[in-house]
């Protein structure tokens, strides 16, 4: 009926079965049993194996960061699924490693180095980066720490680093084939510049927020040939070398190909026509600074305008006059004031919101800015990225994240790679004495001679990350880990980051690795809020430390918490009391299967047949066997929270709450048919655990050794659905789950404690139920009739009747009133369904599914008016 879990594991010893200890205690056990899975190789990926391979990278953490939720969350999701394949019996591999994050790292060294009274500068490049090595062994990398803490099965046997010697060799050979192929190219053009990381940095790391500024509106020149433009910018005006408005535009017709006097500075400007201007934008005109903003830079390209550039690196302004040597903002106060002594603002509107760009690692306001840089030509590269999604070679899940996709990958711009940093996989670019330049690939040497530099600059982050899935496997060698690994099985990772990593995968994948994609599926998640969906930042007050929640709860309650919150592509909120009330399943599989030790559960043997099974027995196995399937089709679709949910109700509910509570008059009389239910027990917590493992692998490898007294449930087999179903079992149990649920509601509405017992009578007699009264006795505390029984109330439920003797402990009062108010709101309930349904008009429009309901909620009215009018006509009379 179910697979039979107790076969030798081949070469795996038999462990002796041991006692649990009265309470689970986490702390005790997490560690020890985390080192002995490592110790034990379970998580090593072995290339040479014939067993299918199944791999999965993390996505590199920063080698500054430390565990925060969102690593927790993403980990969690990651381990669920690898470890549940390698109990299937593939040979899994999820690949750790860190990235060398290069602006974030070096941001921190010159942070210590300025405790010291010290620049970078001061040490010179060689030494700084030498410097930041001795960081990174010392201080960094303690997320691998915390990753233990958590259960991460990884293979750390092969943990990488994206600045370590194989993988700066990828970064080489595909630099240089890149080159090669014309794909890299160095270039003037407009960047986003970070005046305090003194680098340029990508489009996918600004972050946009809304800051309180002015917009200005300035005249430019005199009369019927002068022209008012907008900025919040105004210090750009010293780079104007044009005014822009639409060809269409009549308004301006008369000036386009004429000059302008630019104020402030004397110089004229010609008034140009392109289509980029919209007309009903502001006065229809544009100021046109080509060396300070991207669609300027555009505008000037295509009418052959002149690049000043009117700030350096600091954003401090270079132009020649009044204002040079002032910062930016400095500059725009003053030289508003300027203009404003001058006549020429038109008008001024502050404070002004507006969205503006800031860098994602210090938060200092982005600077548009010209400058020479390398970039890749991503047109053919995302081509292919998109095709490959387009075909089906690379699914993306949810599905409706595919439009945020295409949206991203056929609209890109060039990347520009290079950052002007120290720390970094510097550009193999050598320039020589008389304007030579050579990209020199990992197998040759460099030029020599007098003169010869190599490019000063070092590549963006990502473009190492962009590698991550075939860098790690050996590449550009042709190992045997890229032959078994490649392509990995599927990506997990946040739908925030599509831009930043999963796009440079793609290109890079397909184009290294012969139109092979880097994966074979994407599997989006969404990001960790707190519990009022609100994101998570120290700013706010409500960051969380998940290792203070290991600490109080156990890592297995905040690993079923966060994936019990895991929908596709969906936030995800959490807040401590779900963390507690996980740490309570957790508890709950403890007691229950420690009850069940104490109790007979056994694994031994094969399990009975169906003949000597009570329904009890064929009724958990048929519902052991239908939530194996419906965990796997929710595994395959991705669905954390759907899987999660039916492991907690299948086994606080049915096994625990149900099943353990219905064989324990079976238990307690002992005997054969004792014997069935303590191996059906077993049989069925022994799944249980196998089937709850990949998400709260600690407690479960605790109890399942225990349980089973098998080496590990790591490496223990995936439960199968046998396809076992026992219908009339299931309808018999669920008959008497009608009768104990009706009843305790009873009891509770009465006042008694679940523990006090209450004389009943049971007519059974002619029912499904009539076999399970000692078992309705025993978990309704109902004790025989005995002498003088009077039945005070009467229920009748599910084809029987439960009399129950309340003298003395009843308010008949209260009890009629309350039955009474039931009743009224049965028969409105009844009435309004007639209504409807008595409704020619409303049943000519509505939906068959909508008038199917309606039957159904009068077809529970009546029932519902029956049942209370009988335990009415139950009861005694005052």
């Amino acid at each position: 009926m179910t697979e039979n879990s107790q076969q030798q594991q081949a070469g795996n010893p038999t462990v002796p079965t041991q006692s649990l200890p009265t309470q689970y205690a986490p702390a005790e056990v997490e560690g020890k049993l985390y080192e002995r899975w490592v110790e034990r190789g379970y998580f090593a990926a072995d290339p040479k194996s014939e067993k299918p391979p199944y791999t999965i990278v993390i996505p590199p953490p920063n080698v500054t960061g430390s565990l925060h939720l969102g690593h927790a969350f993403e980990h969690t999701l990651i381990d669920a699924l690898t470890r549940r394949k390698r109990m299937q019996g593939y040979e899994t591999l999820w690949q750790p490693g860190m990235d060398h994050a290069g602006i974030a790292t070096q941001n921190v060294v010159e942070r210590e180095l300025a405790k010291e009274g010290k620049s970078r500068h001061d040490l010179g490049r060689e030494a700084f980066v030498e410097r930041v090595w001795q960081w990174k062994a010392e201080s960094g990398g303690q997320i691998s720490g915390q990753m233990r803490r958590l259960g991460d099965g990884v293979d750390w046997s092969r943990e990488r680093f994206t600045m370590d010697e194989g993988l700066s060799q990828a970064v080489q050979t595909i630099f240089k084939r890149l080159y090669d192929d014309e794909l890299i190219y160095r270039a003037e053009r407009i960047i986003n510049w970070c005046p305090r990381c003194l680098t340029a940095i990508s489009d996918i790391e600004v972050e946009y927020q809304d800051d309180q500024g002015e917009l200005v509106s300035i005249r430019y020149g005199e009369g019927d040939a002068s022209i008012v433009v907008a900025t919040t910018r105004a210090e750009t005006m010293l780079g104007d070398t044009a005014v822009a408005v639409h060809p269409e535009d009549e308004r301006y017709a008369h000036l386009v190909g004429t000059e302008i006097e630019l104020p402030l500075t004397g110089r004229r400007i010609p008034v140009v026509a392109d289509e980029h201007v919209d007309p009903e934008f502001g006065t229809g005109a544009v100021k046109v600074t080509p060396a300070h903003d991207p669609n300027d830079f555009e505008i000037g390209q295509r009418h052959g305008l002149p690049n000043l550039t009117v700030m350096d690196e600091h954003a401090v302004i270079t132009a020649h006059g009044p204002f040079q040597g002032l910062d930016r903002l400095e500059a725009r106060s003053a030289i508003v004031g300027a203009l404003r002594a001058e006549g020429r603002i038109v008008a001024e509107k502050r404070p002004y919101t507006h969205s503006v760009g800031h860098c994602s690692r210090c938060k200092t306001t982005i600077e548009p800015r010209l400058s020479l840089q390398w970039w890749v030509k991503v047109a053919p590269l995302a081509q292919a990225a998109g095709d490959a999604v387009r075909d089906g070679r690379v699914n993306i899940h949810p599905k409706e994240m595919e439009s945020r996709y295409f949206g991203w990958v056929d609209n890109l711009h060039d990347w520009c790679i290079s950052r002007q940093l120290w720390w970094g996989h510097r550009i193999p670019v050598w320039y020589g004495p008389n304007g030579e330049v050579v990209c020199v690939g990992p197998d040759e040497q460099p030029p020599t001679g007098e003169g010869w530099t190599q490019d000063t600059d070092v590549l963006d982050t990502w473009f190492s990350s962009g590698l991550w899935p075939f860098s790690t496997l050996g590449w550009p060698e042709q190992t045997e880990s890229l032959e078994k690994f490649y392509p990995n099985s599927v990506l997990v990772t946040g739908y925030d980051i599509l831009f930043f990593w999963v796009a440079r995968m793609m290109m890079f994948g397909l184009y290294a690795m012969d139109g092979t994609p880097p994966f074979h599926t994407i599997a989006l998640h969404g990001m960790v809020r707190d519990q009022f969906g609100k994101k998570m930042s120290k700013s706010f007050g409500n960051a969380v430390n998940p290792l203070d929640w290991m600490d109080s709860y156990g890592s297995d309650a905040v690993r079923f918490t966060l994936a019990r919150g895991a929908n596709p592509g969906v936030d995800v909120p959490i807040g401590e009391d779900w963390v507690q009330a996980s740490r309570n399943f957790a508890n709950k599989i403890w007691n229950a299967t420690r009850f069940a030790l104490m109790n007979g559960a056994t694994v031994e043997g094969e399990l009975p047949p169906a003949e000597q099974l009570s329904a009890a027995d064929r009724w958990i196995l048929s519902r052991l066997n239908a939530t194996v399937a419906e965990v796997d089709a929710y595994y395959e679709d991705y669905q954390f929270s759907k899987l999660s949910d039916a492991l907690y109700h299948f086994a606080w509910d049915e096994v625990f709450d149900w099943y353990v509570e219905l064989s324990k008059t079976t238990y307690f009389a002992g005997g054969e048919q004792a014997r069935v239910s303590g191996r059906v027990l077993g049989e069925v917590l022994d799944v249980t655990l196998r089937l709850l493992h990949p998400v709260v692998p600690f407690v479960t490898e605790t109890l399942w050794t225990t349980l089973t007294g098998r080496e590990s449930v790591v490496i223990a087999d995936w439960p199968k659905d046998s396809g076992f179903r026992d219908t009339a079992a299931e309808q018999e149990i669920e008959l008497v789950q009608r009768v104990v649920t009706e009843v305790r509601r009873f009891r509770s509405d009465q006042g008694l404690q679940p523990g006090q017992k209450v004389p009943a009578r049971l007519t059974l007699d002619g029912t499904a139920l009539a076999p399970h009264e000692a078992a309705i006795r025993q978990l309704l505390r109902l004790q025989p009739e005995g002498e003088g029984f009077s039945a005070t109330a009467t229920l009748p439920v599910a084809g029987a009747t439960v009399a129950l003797d309340l003298s003395g402990t009843i308010d008949v009062g209260a009890e009629r009133k309350r039955l009474a108010k039931d009743l009224a709101a049965a028969e409105k309930e009844k009435a309004q369904a007639l209504g409807k349904l008595g409704n020619e008009a409303f049943l000519a429009k509505a939906p068959d599914n909508v008038v199917d309901k309606i039957r159904t909620r009068l077809a529970k009215a009546e029932e519902d008016i029956a049942r209370i009018t009988a335990q009415l006509d139950g009861l005694p009379q005052e």
